[in-house]
């Protein structure tokens, strides 16, 4: 019960803190999530994205 107790003396007893930690904690888990799946995205397609063949079509514009 004392977790139970400090868990809500902390945030659910005044609406603005618990208010603002739900944004907060809606804000971090939408980058990491973001931040998750770019990585599986990018893992998963290696090799077939622009910035991975880039090298083959562009040139740094040194031949003139």
């Amino acid at each position: 019960m004392a977790l139970a107790d400090r868990i809500y003396s902390t945030f659910f007893k005044r609406n603005s803190v618990y208010v603002t930690s739900i944004f907060a904690g809606a804000f971090a888990f939408s980058i990491g999530f973001d931040m998750g799946i770019n990585s599986f995205w990018d893992k998963y397609n290696k090799g077939k994205q622009w910035k991975d063949i880039r090298g083959q079509y562009v040139t740094d514009g040194a031949e003139e």
